[in-house]
C-alpha cells in the first residue's frame, strides 16, 4: 500500500465515520424516545458507581461466604449471549447461507455489545478498578499461563478485536462500493466463529477449576454453557430483527427467521436434557456434593431465596420448548419474539441467578449464608443492561444505514 492509498484510506474511513455519526441523530419518534429511555437507565451507573466507589462493597449484598453476585451472573451470561454471534455468521460464511450472510454483520455489532457489557460488569465487581491492569499477561502479577481469570480477560478482549475489525471492515467495504479482501478477510472471520467458542469454554473452566465448589466442579459445566449460550443469543436476534424488520426498510427473510429458531429450539432442549443429567447425577446418590444443589430447588436450612429463580427459569424454559417444537408456531413470525423473549430470560434466571449464586453454598467449611443482591447492584445492573442495548442500538442503526445504502462513498469532482 503506498502512501496515497494510505491517505485515501484514511480520508474515506473518516467520512466514513462522520456520515454514519449523521445518520444515527436521524430517526423517528419511536427511536428518540427508545434511545432517552435506555440512556436515562444508563445514567443510573453514575449513582450506583459513585456509591459503592465512595463507600465499597458494604454497599452490596456480598459476603465473605459469597463472594460473586449479580455483577458475575451478568457477566457469565452475557459471555454466552457474545459468543452465540457465531449462530449467524458461520452459517452466513462457512455454508454460504445468502440470506443470513447479508445480515450477519447485525451478529457482530451484538457481539460488539455484550463484550463491552461484560467488560463493565467487571470494572462494578471489582474493588479496586485502578488495579485492573494487574490481569493482563506480562504486566500484573497473576500467575499468567496457570491463571484462569487471565486467560479470561485475554480471550474477550481478542474476541472483541476480532468483531471490531471484521464488522467495520465489511461496512467500510459497503460503504465505499467495493468487495471485501478475502484474502484476509474470511480467514479472520474465521478465526472469529472458532474463537467465539473459546470465550465460553475458558468462562466455564474459570468455574469448574474450583474444586471447593461442588456445584460447578463438573466436566459437563463448558458443553452446558455453550448449549445455553447458542440457545438465548439466537433468542435475542430473532427478537433484534425483528424489531429491525418492522420498523425499516432492510429485507430479512422469513427463511432467517425459520433457521435461528431451530437453532433455538434444539439448543433449548439439549440444555434441559443436561439439566436434567445434572439433578439425577447429584441427586440419586445424595451425597454432601448435592447440597449446593439441594438449595437451589428446595431450599436448605430455611433458606430460599434462589428456589423461585430456578423454578421460574424451569417454567420459562421448558413452556418456551414445548411452543417451539411445533413448526406452526415457530413460524408464526408474530408470536415467535414473545417466544424467544421467554425463552431469553428464562436461560438468564437458570445461568445467573440458579447457577452462579448458589454455587458458594454451603462454603468449603460448610456454611450456608444466604445472598441478597442490594439496591445498589440493581441500580448498576440496570444501568449497565441500557448502556449495553444503547450500544447495539447505534450499532445495528449505522450497520442497517449501510446495508440499505442510505450510508455511502460519493466522491465529490475537485473544486
Amino acid at each position: 500500500m503506498n502512501n496515497n492509498s494510505i491517505v485515501r484510506f484514511i480520508s474515506t474511513f473518516i467520512c466514513f465515520g462522520i456520515e454514519t455519526a449523521l445518520y444515527l441523530l436521524k430517526g423517528g419518534l419511536k427511536f428518540y424516545i427508545w434511545c432517552f429511555i435506555l440512556l436515562s437507565l444508563g445514567g443510573l451507573v453514575v449513582i450506583g458507581g459513585a456509591l459503592q466507589g465512595y463507600y465499597g462493597f458494604i454497599v452490596t449484598g456480598l459476603t465473605d461466604q459469597v463472594t460473586w453476585g449479580l455483577y458475575l451472573a451478568n457477566f457469565v451470561f452475557l459471555v454466552g449471549v457474545a459468543a452465540a454471534a457465531v449462530t449467524v455468521v458461520f452459517p452466513g460464511y462457512v455454508y454460504k447461507h445468502k440470506e443470513i450472510k447479508k445480515v450477519a454483520v447485525l451478529g457482530e455489532m451484538l457481539a460488539i455489545a455484550a463484550v463491552s457489557m461484560c467488560m463493565i460488569f467487571i470494572l462494578f465487581h471489582m474493588g479496586r478498578p485502578d488495579r485492573l491492569w494487574h490481569i493482563f499477561p506480562g504486566i500484573g502479577i497473576f500467575n499468567w499461563p496457570n491463571s484462569m481469570l487471565t486467560w479470561d480477560v485475554v480471550a474477550l478482549n481478542v474476541y472483541l478485536a476480532l468483531n471490531v475489525v471484521c464488522g467495520f471492515y465489511y461496512l467500510y467495504k459497503k460503504y465505499m462500493g467495493e468487495p471485501t479482501n478475502d484474502r484476509w478477510y474470511i480467514p479472520l472471520v474465521y478465526i472469529a466463529c472458532v474463537w467465539a467458542l473459546s470465550i465460553h469454554t475458558v468462562t466455564a473452566f474459570l468455574m469448574n477449576t474450583m474444586p471447593t465448589r461442588p456445584m460447578w466442579a463438573h466436566s459437563i459445566l463448558p458443553i452446558k454453557f455453550i448449549i445455553t449460550a447458542f440457545a438465548a443469543g439466537p433468542a435475542f436476534i430473532i427478537i433484534a430483527f425483528s424489531v429491525i424488520r418492522n420498523n425499516t426498510d432492510l429485507d430479512i427473510p422469513d427463511k432467517v427467521f425459520h433457521f435461528l429458531s431451530q437453532i433455538v429450539v434444539w439448543c433449548l432442549g439439549i440444555a434441559l436434557f443436561l439439566t436434567i443429567s445434572e439433578l439425577v447425577t447429584e441427586l440419586y446418590p445424595g451425597t454432601e456434593h448435592s447440597f449446593s444443589l439441594v438449595y437451589t430447588i428446595m431450599g436448605k436450612h430455611g433458606l430460599t431465596m434462589i428456589v423461585p429463580f430456578f423454578w421460574t427459569a424451569m417454567v420459562f424454559m421448558v413452556g418456551s420448548f414445548i411452543l417451539l417444537l411445533n413448526p406452526k408456531i415457530r413460524k408464526n413470525l408474530t408470536i415467535l419474539p414473545y417466544i424467544c423473549l421467554v425463552a431469553f430470560v428464562g436461560i438468564w434466571l437458570e445461568k445467573g441467578m440458579a447457577f452462579v449464586l448458589p454455587g458458594f453454598n454451603p462454603s468449603p467449611i460448610g456454611e450456608f449464608s444466604e445472598y441478597t443482591p442490594s439496591i445498589v447492584e440493581i441500580i448498576n445492573c440496570i444501568g449497565t443492561w441500557a448502556i449495553g442495548l444503547f450500544i447495539f442500538t447505534i450499532l445495528a442503526k449505522g450497520a442497517v444505514g449501510v446495508l440499505l445504502g442510505d450510508i455511502k462513498y460519493k466522491e465529490y469532482p475537485d473544486s
